[in-house]
């Protein structure tokens, strides 16, 4: 728990970002068909993947996703620190995710694993 288990680029040029990193840091992109749309899957090596989601963001972003226990409970937690929530708990075909923003800014996406 608390460790960072996925990293999540939101850009408004997803290809724009895909060839920088890739020649860059060298990393393979994959195309992954959902229910909903697509995404653009990286691996960055040493087992931690993530990805490129093309939104309307302002300005580009990396969004880490921290692995949790509870997803519920690690929301109300960053709740009681001060934290906006962005994003309530949400289930999709992997596990459970929330979105919060510190109250310095920083944004971190809290996830919880399928079992």
């Amino acid at each position: 728990m608390g460790s960072i288990v996925h990293l999540e680029l939101h850009t408004r040029d997803e290809s724009g970002a895909r060839d920088y990193y890739q020649q860059l840091c060298g990393w393979p992109s994959q195309r992954i068909e959902a229910g909903n749309g697509s995404y653009l899957a990286l691996a960055f090596g040493n087992g931690l993947g993530g990805g490129i989601v093309e939104c309307g963001t302002e300005r580009a972003l990396w969004l880490p996703y921290v692995g949790v226990e509870r997803i519920d409970q690690a929301t109300e937690r960053a709740q009681d620190l001060g934290a906006t929530v962005l994003l309530p708990p949400r289930e999709g075909p992997a596990g459970w995710r929330s979105v919060v923003r510190s109250q310095s800014g920083a944004e971190v996406a809290l996830w919880q694993q399928k079992r």
